[in-house]
């Protein structure tokens, strides 16, 4: 393919795009096929010969569309949003173009220090402490990861090697080997599978806090684990407060957890990877509070501020913190500029951010947050329904009142149906369905018909139930 043929082809794409995002809604949210349908409909092997693109194109429709989850169609539901915009999308085939690796200044000056003003920019849309920030000198930063568990592990790598380096400054006699089997990470009960996963990767225990009547981890209970540990002569060095939990979007108590963390010399880690895309709004910044207490701050704007996926956010107070627990620098990497970005995905923060301005991705966080209160006032209007948790942003926790068996057959005949999607949580011992507002498209009426379908749904189970 040539510079005139990309050209033609790349018209096609966008034309393709626009027209598959825009016929979305017409598209089944959930695909009608079994595990390995996509095998026998391409060949065992590679062509020996070129194909044509116009087959390729072809086979779009016939072979990869039919397996497709559309997440972005406004009956989705599922999980929490993933984002996508159009100047994202076309921020990424530039990042595509430019293709550059930024693992060092060098490598590609515009790459690295684009990224650290998008993180700065970023960073005072939420009104972060200075201390995150990099400014022109500062101690902070932030920089881009691929997702939130990347940050988390990074942030538990990070801290581990920090109180490594401080224990054996302090005794020299202790080896590495010692130092880790008695150091414990915790995180609450509610905490997503990736911190679990962290601590497995960096090889070190993690607990889980007990978290209280409203999913959220407290004072008390870390508080009681740390006294335990220490006196069980363990080394407490790290903790993950969640705000906006995966199950139910919970928050951690901040406030509380903060200053514990700092009086015990607790590495505290932030995960905010749904929620933190609202703190830009002022009304919803509150949820922040205590950040200052933390040494590492993370959230996704690829799930909720329309820049496409892979774009996470973490910062830290102390960059030497991050860079110094993953320095090896070969001769042929060294430069005077040391810090370093990777790709150039702060490309699409930047379309994003001068495209939609700070305004227009407010709006869109808070128009997101009206229609899930409008679902919830749907869901209580109706007896037959309950609300499990409470209702901050764009997610209701909701099921029938009775048995986990009930709502069990209700989510699968939902899921059945294929109008729209859902999926479920477990909150303690209930099973319970998750509502989360997703597509860029949504719209009152799309969450009206939701409702109905609902409805229609529930009232064939509980039938079948007096059967």
């Amino acid at each position: 393919m040539n510079a005139s043929e990309f050209r033609r082809r790349g018209k096609e794409m966008v034309d393709y795009v626009a027209n598959y995002l825009e016929g979305i809604e017409g598209r089944q949210v959930y695909p009608d096929v079994e595990p390995g349908y996509l095998r026998p409909l391409i060949p065992a092997a590679a062509p020996q010969e070129p194909d044509t693109f116009e087959d390729i194109i072809n086979d779009i429709e016939k072979i990869i569309m039919p397996g497709v989850t559309h997440w972005h169609s406004p009956y989705f539901f599922a999980y929490f949003p993933t984002a996508s915009s159009y100047p994202a999308m076309l921020a990424d085939m530039l990042c595509g173009a430019i293709g550059c690796i930024g693992f060092s200044w060098a490598a590609s000056p515009a790459c690295t220090e684009l990224e650290t003003v998008m993180m700065d920019w970023l960073g005072q849309m939420l009104e972060l402490p200075e201390a995150f920030l990099a400014g022109k000198a500062g101690e902070g930063g932030g920089v881009i990861q691929g997702s939130a568990s990347e940050a988390t592990l990074m942030a538990l790598l990070a801290a581990r090697t920090k109180v490594i380096h401080q224990l054996q400054a302090e005794s020299p006699e202790l080896t590495q080997a010692a130092i880790m089997e008695k150091l414990v990470a915790y995180s609450s009960d509610q905490a997503h599978s990736s911190v679990e996963r962290a601590g497995l990767i960096g090889g070190v225990k993690l607990k889980a806090i007990p978290s209280d009547g409203n999913f959220a981890m407290r004072a008390s209970a870390l508080q009681e684990a740390l006294k335990r540990d220490k006196a069980a002569g363990l080394i407490p060095f790290f903790v993950v407060a969640t705000l906006g939990t995966t199950t139910c979007c919970s928050f951690d108590n901040l406030l509380e957890v903060g200053p514990i963390c700092n009086k015990e010399d607790v590495w505290l880690h932030i995960d905010a990877a749904y929620a933190g895309s609202a703190f830009i709004c002022p009304e919803f910044r509150h949820l922040l509070n205590g950040v200052e207490f933390a040494d590492s701050f993370n959230f996704n704007p690829h799930k909720w501020l329309l820049v496409n996926f892979d774009c996470s956010a973490m910062w830290v107070k102390k960059r030497a913190d991050l860079t110094g627990a993953f320095r090896l620098d070969p001769t042929y990497l060294k430069h005077s500029h040391q810090d370093s970005g990777k790709l150039f995905r702060s490309l699409k923060m930047w379309f994003v951010f001068r495209m939609y301005g700070v305004k227009g991705l407010q709006s869109y966080i808070r128009k997101h947050v009206q229609l899930s209160h409008e679902f919830e006032s749907l869901v209580r209007q109706d007896p037959r329904f309950e609300i499990c948790a409470e209702v901050t942003l764009g997610l209701v926790c909701f099921r029938l009142k009775g048995s986990n068996k009930v709502n069990e057959a209700l989510l699968q005949r939902i899921n059945s149906a294929k109008k729209i999607h859902l999926v479920p949580c477990h909150l303690r011992d209930k099973f319970v369905l998750r509502f989360a507002i997703c597509s860029r498209t949504v719209e009152s009426a799309h969450v009206q018909v939701a409702w109905e379908h609902i409805k229609e749904m529930a009232a064939d189970v509980l039938q079948a139930e007096m059967e």
